[in-house]
């Protein structure tokens, strides 16, 4: 296992890291099995955890927290925060001093520690001024209870304007983005990466296999079972009668063909890739299962030539996403007409 250093931050942390979304009831409701996966993760040389307050509404954390007693001192542990765990409350969710200093002690309890070594705002929040989120997030630094912080899916010009407004201000500033990234969406090649490298910044991506449609068991020839697993959860994704997902289909195959010229097979050679880019510093994988575990860690040992990586730019060229992310951030100038119509009376 390769380590790299986190953001600047003089932490190192292995090249792939732990994802535990699928830990709790969204996943594996079974929390001595999520406990064997997270102790084997850790015996292959995997020091970096990543879980956040919302996985299963706290459940994730909760198995976390028990899988790492005894193991603390040696792990890098990393939440989230930004979402609410409970329907239609007020002033539980968001970026707000007032929601982070609370959730913050409900995520050291459900974790079982006293320290989070990478506090992550899960998503941004406009109706919250940056020099809030910072302001409090510094504050929580100076008091121990996180020893970094950083950003989960912000665009590179909210990243941006953050960085400025810590230098600005004297806060701490964002050390960490975490972005989606893989095979089939390269988006954040295109002004995030070069972003966060100028900034100095970690990343550590999520989804290299793009919520299982680079697992190999999607293809275009074989009916899809829409009723289970991520399909279940995400059916137009996958639902071949979308023409949108036509290219998806046909770039798998062609990916599918790339694995098959190295010996590899397609989520190993997923894996490696999210991990080839010089501006990432960690790749986030998230198994539900021993098995899921072990593939994973096999794309971990898994060094890409030119030539494939040549390949791969011909099927995906570099900075395309033939999708966008489920989960991913969309901002309100994109979700609100009325923030790109101008009233009738101005027409």
């Amino acid at each position: 296992m390769r380590y790299r250093t986190l953001g600047g931050t003089g932490i190192e942390v292995s090249a792939h890291c732990l994802g535990t979304m699928m830990f709790g009831a969204v996943g594996n409701p079974d929390h001595d099995d999520s406990i064997r996966i997270i102790h084997a993760a850790l015996d292959q040389g995997i020091n970096f955890v990543d879980t956040a307050d919302m996985y299963s509404r706290g459940e994730s954390e909760e198995i976390v927290g028990k899988a790492l007693k005894g193991r603390r001192d040696d792990v890098v542990l990393a939440t989230k925060v930004h979402f609410p765990l409970e329907d239609g409350t007020r002033n539980r969710s968001g970026n707000s001093r007032r929601w982070i200093v609370q959730e913050v002690e409900n995520s050291l309890r459900r974790l079982g520690t006293d320290w989070i070594d990478l506090y992550q705002i899960h998503r941004p929040d406009y109706s919250t001024d940056i020099e809030e989120t910072l302001w409090v997030l510094t504050d929580l630094v100076s008091q121990g209870k996180i020893r970094a912080f950083g950003s989960s899916t912000f665009p590179a010009e909210d990243i941006m304007n953050a960085h400025h407004v810590a230098e600005r201000r004297g806060y701490g500033r964002f050390r960490t983005e975490q972005p989606p990234y893989s095979l089939i969406s390269r988006g954040i090649e295109r002004s995030l990466l070069p972003t966060t490298q100028r900034l100095g910044m970690g990343v550590l991506t999520w989804s290299p296999l793009a919520s299982g449609f680079l697992s190999g068991k999607v293809r275009k020839d074989r009916q899809v079972d829409l009723t289970t697993g991520r399909a279940a959860l995400t059916p137009f994704r996958f639902d071949p009668s979308i023409p949108g997902n036509a290219a998806k289909f046909d770039a798998v195959e062609r990916l599918i063909e790339v694995a098959d010229s190295i010996g590899r097979t397609l989520p190993e050679l997923a894996v490696a890739f999210a991990g080839t880019h010089p501006g990432v510093t960690s790749v986030i994988s998230g198994p539900r299962t021993m098995e899921h575990l072990d593939g994973l860690l096999k794309g971990a040992d898994l060094t890409l030539d030119d030539a494939a990586l040549d390949r791969i730019d011909e099927i995906v060229p570099p900075g395309t996403d033939l999708y966008p992310p489920d989960g991913a951030w969309r901002p309100p100038s994109l979700v609100d007409p009325t923030l790109r119509r101008r009233p009738a009376a101005d027409r």
